[in-house]
């Protein structure tokens, strides 16, 4: 099947995870990508693990794209990339606010040239405003949000606040990123015409704590002990998640405790929340005496929402995932390595990565041939240049 997005042209100026994992939701869905990087290349191609000099943490970001290597500080590539804006339908940036206004191609700049052109810029705080000039990667934007203390407030003991090493901010804000882009895409359709979109990781981090934003608003009672977390097994721990009257019921039945359904401690929600912790206590009596694959197997057999903690390694080889075909084996200049899916599958189109990762400036000449360029002219192009901050 052909991708949902075929026909449609990207200009991707982006590096790091953010812009990156949302320029390739668009490669995946068949859109032509361009990934505009400096002389010396996105900073992520340098990233560990290397096989032959290649990354595969470049590759899962940027599998389907074309690269073109151009010098941003030259009039002579920022004429190019007027040229290539006029062909386009999409533009993708993440530099600090003002970088791309400084080189000439902003969105006011870029919609002379292509007047439906939608341009989205993602950035830590937004483009205005008294942060907007605040440089930001994904662990500041977390602390910035109140997200990691709101995470923090359920581990129920004072300690320091946890070290980052999943970047959660960047794949929401690019997923955000990729929302509007096809949002606009749509309105387009009907007027004609493109818009800016401004994208913003501090309020995309926001999104993900909803109830915090109440709480913050409005007194609730102490809630004691949290209701979604770990249980120990004889063997290790399975996570327990009970958020409805049935699968309640299915937990007292599964664990052999059915008095638990008309327990006044628990019969109620109100109730049981405020007794969590003995109910726990109790669970744990009957589960500390059987391994996590027993406990599981049971929790499946009644319906109980649980799972045990498992590695990504092991996550990875779930049948479940090999029945959805969630990983294509992509290839670069160091091998084949396997890339995750978009988490979508579409009855009438292809949703998957592209087998392929470009090697710097693969096609640049080819680019800048279909927009007029000589051979000798760009030879004129490729001089090195020191990189801008990214948001």
């Amino acid at each position: 099947m052909a991708g949902a997005l075929e026909g449609l042209r990207v200009l991707d100026f982006t590096t790091t995870i953010a812009g990156p994992h949302c320029t390739r939701l668009l490669a995946d869905l068949g859109a032509e990508v361009i990934k505009v990087e400096a002389p010396e290349g996105d900073m992520m191609r340098t990233r560990p693990p290397l096989r032959n000099g290649a990354s595969t943490s470049f590759g899962q970001l940027n599998a389907g794209k074309k690269s073109i290597a151009l010098d941003l500080k030259t009039p002579h590539a920022v004429e190019a990339v007027r040229r290539l804006a006029a062909t386009s339908d999409i533009v993708v940036e993440n530099f600090r606010p003002g970088v791309m206004n400084r080189f000439g191609l902003d969105y006011e700049a870029l919609a002379a040239v292509k007047p439906d052109l939608i341009y989205c810029a993602i950035s830590g705080y937004g483009q205005t405003g008294p942060s907007s000039q605040l440089p930001a990667y994904a662990p500041v934007i977390h602390a910035a949000s109140g997200y990691d203390l709101a995470h923090m407030a359920y581990q129920g003991e004072e300690r320091r606040p946890d070290y980052c090493g999943i970047y959660i901010a960047d794949v929401l804000t690019g997923t955000y990123a990729f929302g509007a882009i096809i949002t606009a895409l749509y309105q387009r359709q009907f007027t004609g015409r493109g818009q800016m979109i401004d994208v913003s990781m501090l309020e995309s981090m926001l999104s993900l704590t909803l109830s915090e934003i109440q709480a913050a608003q409005f007194s609730l009672p102490p809630l004691g002990r949290p209701i979604f977390g770990p249980v120990a097994t004889k063997d290790g721990y399975i996570n327990l998640s009970i958020a409805s009257e049935r699968t309640f019921q299915n937990l007292a039945i599964a664990s052999g405790h059915p008095q638990w359904i008309t327990d006044p401690r628990f019969a109620q929600y109100q109730n049981r929340r405020g007794n969590w912790g003995e109910l726990i206590d109790e669970l744990e009596l009957w589960s500390k005496e059987r391994t996590t694959s027993e406990v599981q197997a049971l929790f499946d057999r009644h319906g109980v929402p649980s799972s045990p903690y498992r590695t990504v390694r092991e996550a990875m080889a779930d049948p479940q995932l090999a029945h959805r075909q969630a990983f294509t084996e992509v290839r670069d200049t160091g091998g084949t390595f396997q890339a995750l899916n978009p988490p979508f599958r579409m009855s009438g189109a292809q949703a998957a990565a592209v087998p392929h990762v470009a090697s710097l400036g693969e096609h640049t000449e080819e680019l800048l041939t279909e927009i007029g360029y000589g051979r000798n002219e760009i030879s004129k192009l490729f001089t090195p240049a020191r990189s801008e901050p990214r948001a």
